[in-house]
């Protein structure tokens, strides 16, 4: 897929509605032992790249580091609902301290009376995270209404 392709899809009105919202993301990367998995996690948009965090010592990270590519969604549970598929290239980074992209992503979920205990806890428990960055090399949007699968796109 062309990245002006891409960069159209992910400007599209639906898709940053989608990006922005507080679902999170399923995230399917193949393991170390060759099987899927697929998770739910956080994530924060910064105009190019998909950014996420965790534990520097967590499975996901070895996995990542051995297996780059991976596909993400973002949908909506209501009928017909509103997808958002990506696929792409992870680069992890080992950093100090807990990315502001984390503290980004996790605001979309936390009640704001409930944020500065959770950043407290964050920053106390993790000294050390890796950064997953993603960047997009393909992306479609569906709404089941005017946008639908075909049988004939990949």
């Amino acid at each position: 897929m062309e990245q002006q392709e891409v960069r159209e899809t992910l400007n599209d009105p639906l898709a940053q509605e989608l990006m922005h919202s507080p679902i999170p993301a399923r995230l399917a990367y193949t393991g170390l032992d060759g099987f899927p998995r697929v998770i739910p996690i956080g994530y924060h948009w910064n105009g190019t790249a998909f950014i996420m965090a965790t534990a520097s010592k967590a499975p996901k990270v070895r996995a990542l580091n051995a297996h780059p590519k991976v596909a993400l969604t973002i949908d909506t549970v209501d009928f017909p609902p509103n997808v958002l598929m990506v696929r792409g290239t992870t680069r992890i980074e080992i950093v100090e301290g807990v990315p502001e992209e984390y503290l980004e992503a996790s605001k979309k979920a936390i009640a704001a009376e409930q944020w500065q205990a959770f950043e407290a806890g964050v920053r106390q428990t993790y000294k050390q995270m890796a950064k997953i960055t993603i960047t997009p090399e393909w992306a479609k949007l569906f709404d089941f209404v005017t946008r639908a699968p075909s049988v004939t796109q990949g």
